[in-house]
């Protein structure tokens, strides 16, 4: 089994990471009807707001506890009550996600206390959900984040109905990781409902954070598809499809409250695992794969033999989340390139296939190191990568969070067929810009110094 090498350094340089904090609060805005709450200071809060801000291009509801110097020493309950209260009053929300972060952590903040004296002092908010997070930015990532808040919305919001009747034949639960965007979502339901199934996406960033123009000109709070009421039925679904190895937690939770058999998947990118999502669809739903999905399938291999020259040989650094950086992994290596450097921000589980030798903890001045030292051809990473990949004067294939210096980023699709497919096209059009040539091949069959083998000579020549 691959391990990713500990941290070496006392400090970050050009961090890769996003914080564990602003993945839980990212989850929550895939619940209709939501206000996610950051436990802390206005600066954490305003913070994770811009780099929400500057990858959506879109107003964000996000609340905070405001904690200051008197309540980081003498204690935060009252701002944690006091928060919740004005948000239920004012708005009305369906749920309320609290999310620590650092500050609240080390001030030693007790959520499930102060959740229970907010239910004692106001009995009038009974209806609105309140789902509690231990999400330290000074631990895990963004990923990790995304994934405590999923499997504590499973937790607090399913009810235990193991051995029920599924009461929605039709129905398919879905837990998505963090790496997914609004297009992949949009990507996951489209597939779904193709075999005459209904999605039920937990959560559901594809219908709240996709980039339309809604009616009203702001709302404070999320919006979206999935309401706290659909998610209290996924015990009644027929089964369960899991995208993302950080999923994991959650989805054994799911199961073990439900009952209901789950189907686990990477990063749906390279053509085994799509290959694979699309078969456990047709078992499921009892139908033939569709002819659309098949004539992709027949693309995306098109898209193999025409990309084949450029990629067959490329060296790729990768930096970010374990899930993408696993999804690029497996589609990379179907037309036969290799990563040779990767970085992580945080240990998270699923690593096996990576180079051992080529597998960081750390940020992106040791993804620099690696990627000259082992000759990379291509950085893929967000756009914190722009100055490094200019400083290592390779081409940059954007990807992950967050995309802040391109327009439409956020709203790409990556998964399927043809989001696999484009992935290589672009790859493969920047290596060809750097006009890399391809070395000429020579058979292992054939001995050195043959005759028959070596160049003519000039005066040989015809």
């Amino acid at each position: 089994m691959s391990e990713a090498r500990r941290r070496t350094k006392a400090l970050s340089v050009s961090p890769v990471k996003t914080s564990q904090t602003s993945g839980a609060a990212h989850a929550f805005m895939g619940i209709r009807g939501a206000t996610p709450l950051m436990h802390g200071s206005q600066g954490c809060t305003a913070f994770s707001k811009v780099f929400f801000v500057r990858h959506f291009r879109e107003p964000v509801p996000l609340q905070t506890t405001a904690m200051d110097q008197v309540s980081a020493v003498m204690g935060a309950d009252d701002n944690l009550v006091e928060a919740v209260r004005v948000i239920c009053e004012k708005h009305q929300p369906e749920l309320v996600g609290v999310v620590t972060t650092g500050l609240a952590e080390i001030q030693g903040s007790d959520l499930r206390s102060g959740l229970a004296r907010f239910r004692t002092e106001h009995p009038e908010c009974a209806d609105t959900a309140v789902v509690l997070v231990s999400s330290p930015d000074f631990s895990g990532c963004f990923q990790s984040g995304f994934a405590l808040a999923v499997a504590a919305m499973v937790q607090a919001l399913v009810p235990p109905t193991e051995g029920a009747e599924v009461a929605a034949p039709k129905r398919v639960n879905v837990l998505c990781g963090a790496g997914l965007t609004p297009g992949d979502l949009d990507f996951i339901s489209e597939s779904i409902e193709s075999f005459g199934l209904e999605p039920m996406l937990l959560p559901d960033l594809g219908t709240s954070l996709d980039g339309h123009l809604d009616d009203a000109l702001f709302s404070p709070l999320t919006t979206g598809r999935q309401s706290v009421a659909r998610v209290r039925q996924m015990g009644a679904s027929r089964a369960t499809l899991v995208v993302g190895e950080s999923m994991a937690v959650a989805a054994d939770l799911l199961k073990q409250r439900t009952g209901v058999v789950d189907h686990r998947f990477g990063h749906l990118l390279g053509l085994s695992e799509v290959d694979r999502w699309f078969q456990t669809l047709s078992r499921i739903s009892g139908q033939p794969v569709g002819a659309r999905w098949q004539r992709q399938r027949s693309q995306y291999l098109d898209a193999l033999l025409d990309t084949h020259f450029a990629l067959s040989t490329a060296r790729l650094a990768v930096a970010g989340d374990a899930d993408v950086l696993l999804g690029l992994n497996r589609l990379f290596a179907d037309v036969g390139s290799e990563v040779v450097a990767a970085v992580v921000p945080a240990r998270s589980p699923g690593l096996e296939g990576i180079r051992r030798h080529g597998l960081q903890v750390g940020d992106l001045e040791d993804l620099e190191s690696m990627a000259r030292s082992e000759r990379a051809q291509l950085l893929i990473t967000n756009s914190h990568g722009v100055e490094s990949a200019r400083r290592l004067d390779l081409p940059l294939l954007r990807c992950g969070f967050p995309l802040y210096d391109t327009l439409g980023g956020f709203r790409r699709c990556w998964l399927g067929y043809q989001g696999s497919q484009q992935a290589l096209f672009d790859a493969a059009n920047l290596v060809l810009a750097e006009h890399v040539e391809i070395g000429a091949y020579r058979s292992v069959y054939e001995p050195l110094g043959d005759s028959a083998s070596e160049p003519l000579a000039a005066q040989d020549r015809p």
